[in-house]
């Protein structure tokens, strides 16, 4: 039984980047099917911030601490960070590339929040062990495949019959598929800087308020709003709100419920159980799961250039992922150590202590 239980988090990782790789499919169709992007954003916010309350009343109404206007402005903050303009250009780049695609952008989080953590002091580099030297050999390879997947398209590993055109990206001209692919790549990767700083901000907000779901649910619900008036601002046309197809309102659901809160309530407790680096590790799986999808479903193509920047990217991932445990791992053992060595001498000087209390009461 107990081993089935060790397998828990395994299945629940599985299924989380499954949940994942099926809404980057999702917002994939939702985005070629021309659906504004500030108004999906909006109502999935508040279909997680409706979904996330709850949960965050009940579970943390013991332990939350008052809620100061200072936190409330890095939450603001945090909203236009990590979600409003972060899903923007993540939903701007799916359009121009593809699912698949924006998965291996996904995988480079871990190592640009590592790379943006050094000069605040929130990660440490140290060359002289094994641990550092890996950091910084992922951190280049990751950051090599992230070039590679730019400016690298190459040749299609996937051939399709004639009857098989789905994507409008097929039907348009080389030149404009290239322009449209490199605006849908810059688009990831300021997508990603974006999530990175977000992950910096939330560092701050972790220690000053401590409550994960009611900081998230405070911040999908002003995201909510700062998407509207956004929307609001630049489109005045009404109709962009009515939703006519059910795949839209079965996708805004699922990204707003499972996207947003399943996921963040499952992957809580995998990093609760096993640690941040077993749950970062999982999340080139979603890259492998939305290519099985992507493919015979919406018929994306795959290319050469795609296939060695995801395996480039992954490859640094693990790398890094790897020097970050083996450095955790040291930190325990030096702290274990540390312990043991201050125990040490508490009881010497409790026995030497006692040695001289015994030594006084002693009769000349």
């Amino acid at each position: 039984m107990k081993k089935c239980v060790n397998w828990y988090p395994v299945i629940t990782m599985i299924a989380i980047d499954l949940a994942f790789a099926i809404s980057n499919i999702l917002l994939k169709k939702i985005a070629t099917d021309g659906m504004d992007h500030l108004v999906f954003i909006t109502y999935r916010q508040s279909i997680s911030a409706v979904f996330l309350s709850p949960l965050a009343f009940f579970l943390e109404r013991k332990s939350r601490p008052k809620l100061t206007l200072s936190i409330l402005c890095h939450l603001f903050l945090s909203a236009i960070v990590g979600a409003s303009l972060t899903q923007y250009l993540f939903l701007v780049g799916i359009e121009y590339t593809s699912a698949t695609f924006s998965c291996a952008f996904v995988n480079m989080v871990p190592v640009v929040t590592f790379l943006m953590a050094l000069p605040f002091g929130l990660e440490t580099l140290n060359i002289k062990y094994s641990s550092g030297r890996a950091k910084v050999i992922g951190t280049l390879v990751c950051l090599g495949g992230a070039i590679l997947l730019t400016v690298y398209r190459g040749m299609p590993l996937v051939h399709f019959s004639g009857s098989q055109h789905v994507t409008q990206s097929i039907k348009l001209s080389s030149s404009k598929r290239r322009e449209r692919w490199t605006i849908g790549s810059l688009a990831m990767f300021a997508g990603t800087l974006l999530w990175s700083s977000w992950f910096l901000l939330q560092a701050n907000i972790g220690t000053r308020y401590p409550c994960q779901y009611s900081s998230t649910a405070i911040m999908t619900f002003f995201s909510a709003i700062q998407s509207a008036i956004l929307s609001l601002s630049i489109d005045r046309n009404h109709s962009i709100w009515i939703l006519n197809r059910k795949t839209d309102i079965f996708t805004i659901i699922y990204a707003g419920m499972v996207g947003s809160g399943l996921c963040f309530v499952g992957m809580s407790w995998c990093v609760k159980k096993r640690g941040p680096v077993f749950t970062a590790a999982f999340s080139p799986l979603v890259q492998i799961i939305a290519a099985m999808f992507d493919v015979p479903i919406l018929h994306e193509q795959i290319h050469l250039g795609s296939v060695l920047g995801s395996i480039t990217v992954m490859a640094g991932l693990y790398i890094l992922l790897w020097g970050k445990n083996k450095e955790m791992k040291n930190q325990e053992i030096k702290l274990v150590q540390s312990q043991e060595t201050q125990e040490t001498k508490e009881q010497v000087i409790e026995i030497t202590c006692e040695s001289r209390r015994v030594h006084d009461v002693e009769p000349a």
